[in-house]
């Protein structure tokens, strides 16, 4: 019985829900996990300018959100596609470039 009770008066701490005051604590495991979807850390998430996604699910450090938010960005960049470099435009003899290389013979009248 003395084990029951110490599992549901467990304190979970999140720093995102906090506010000026310090961190915001959830009482329970139960409680802890349902707060992800609420308005608190929801706006908090939005203060930081992060998307509150199931990926920043158990992340209740501010430096931990911003660090894996950095790394999900630089991710995506890889993936973005870029104009500059690959963005093709042909010449009038059926060669190939890419923007940049097009425009630069063209300033040159090569093109």
């Amino acid at each position: 019985m003395f084990q029951l009770s110490t599992i549901c008066c467990q304190e979970f701490k999140c720093e995102i829900c906090g506010n000026i005051c310090g961190n915001h604590s959830y009482w329970g495991r139960r409680d802890y996990e349902r707060h992800f979807k609420e308005w608190r850390h929801q706006h908090g998430m939005r203060c930081l300018g992060i998307p509150n996604t199931k990926n920043f699910n158990e992340i209740t450090s501010i430096e931990e959100a911003k660090a894996l938010w950095e790394r999900i960005q630089a991710k995506q960049g890889l993936n973005k596609w870029r104009p500059d470099l690959e963005e093709e435009y042909e010449d009038k003899d059926g060669n190939i470039y890419n923007k940049k290389m097009y425009t630069d013979l063209q300033r040159q009248g090569l093109i």
